[in-house]
């Protein structure tokens, strides 16, 4: 059903900019999938929590961050998709007592840059997160040994009915890839706590992660990060090599042969390709594992 009306209604004294039909390909790192119903770009939080708090419930709202963790369906996603950016939304402000604020729709790795510059140790592994904060917020992203909960304070975000949420660490609950905030609730901002630290220290170790990241990730394909969530007391990539997964395709959809938990757009895959494939490796690993795999990567809209 086509929710026009209501979307144009909820727009109306909406400062942010609101699209229709828009392509949502561009805007993830695999480069597929269909268009948004509407995308709106809130211009700050208020302008967000008024749309919202105007939107009928009936109308889904799904957000979407740098789109690196992100499949989109081919038939594109019913409703508004939100999309934050600019100056509201990325902004990183350094803080007294060794802490950072940070928008969501910051990149994890200029976040892990501002702390190092400014002397702020325990936030160097979001140098290999890729994304932006607001991901991280929600899915407890986390790489190299470290989680975003290590160095949560609160974090800001607006629920589906336009009013505004603070979450302290312990009202998040997180556990291995997973927070229990509703699902209706946009991100939009963090405080972050770290340690006093050596700049060059700091940087060293991004420096390191960036090393490893670049000789063991296919980081310069059309790729979504790492596919699934690593089991308790296994890692994914060797369960997915050892049912014979590394390099196999569908379509022009390929599990990555440099790391086998990543999948690659070869250049014309569809998300139907990339899904079946990931479905597939899924099915491989159960039969020669007994492991049922979980999706790390967000799949949103209509097959």
């Amino acid at each position: 059903m086509s929710h026009m009306g209501a979307i144009r209604a909820a727009a109306e004294g909406a400062r942010g900019r609101l699209a229709y039909d828009a392509p949502l390909a561009p805007s993830t790192w695999f480069r597929v999938g269909g268009a948004a119903e509407a995308l709106f770009s809130p211009a700050d939080e208020d302008d967000l929590a008024g749309f919202l708090s105007r939107l009928p419930g009936h109308v889904p709202v799904t957000v979407v961050g740098l789109g690196s963790n992100l499949i989109v369906r081919d038939g594109g996603v019913e409703g508004v998709v939100a999309r934050l950016g600019g100056r509201a939304f990325n902004a990183i402000e350094v803080l007294p007592d060794c802490r950072l604020a940070a928008g969501a729709a910051a990149p994890d790795a200029f976040v892990a840059k501002a702390a190092a510059a400014a002397g702020i140790d325990g936030m160097a592994f979001l140098r290999g997160v890729p994304g932006a904060i607001g991901g991280a917020l929600r899915m407890n992203a986390g790489a190299h040994g470290g989680e975003i909960k290590d160095a949560l304070v609160e974090a800001r975000g607006v629920d589906r009915g336009g009013r505004i949420r603070v979450f302290a660490n312990a009202d998040m609950g997180y556990s291995y890839r997973h927070s229990a905030v509703p699902d209706d609730v946009i991100f939009t901002g963090a405080i972050l706590q770290g340690r006093p630290g050596d700049p060059e220290a700091i940087s060293a170790e991004m420096d390191r992660i960036t090393r490893a990241r670049e000789a063991s990730q296919p980081i310069r394909e059309k790729t979504g990060g790492s596919t699934f969530k690593n089991p308790a007391n296994a890692k994914a990539w060797e369960l997915i090599d050892k049912a014979g997964c590394r390099g196999l395709v569908v379509g022009d959809a390929q599990v990555s042969t440099m790391h086998c938990n990543f999948l690659i757009n070869r250049g014309a895959a569809t998300a139907a390709d990339l899904e079946m494939l990931g479905e597939e490796v899924r099915r491989r690993v159960l039969e020669t594992s007994g492991v049922t795999l979980e999706w790390e990567i967000r799949r949103m809209g209509r097959a």
